[in-house]
């Protein structure tokens, strides 16, 4: 009976730990949706100003 009492209580101290990880959030996945956009907003910023700019004023 001690080895049931045991697992459960493994299992109840997992499920604490994962509640805590839950409740922190999606911090990871919220600072690689950030850093994706920042590389995209720069290379466009990049081509805009080494590509278009350079190429003057279409008439």
């Amino acid at each position: 009976m001690s080895e049931s009492t045991s697992q459960d209580s493994d299992r109840a101290s997992e499920d604490d730990h994962v509640e805590r990880i839950v409740r922190g959030g999606p911090r990871g996945a919220i600072a690689v949706a950030g850093t994706a956009t920042a590389i995209v907003v720069a290379l466009w910023f990049a081509f805009y100003f080494f590509v278009f700019l350079p190429r003057g004023v279409i008439h």
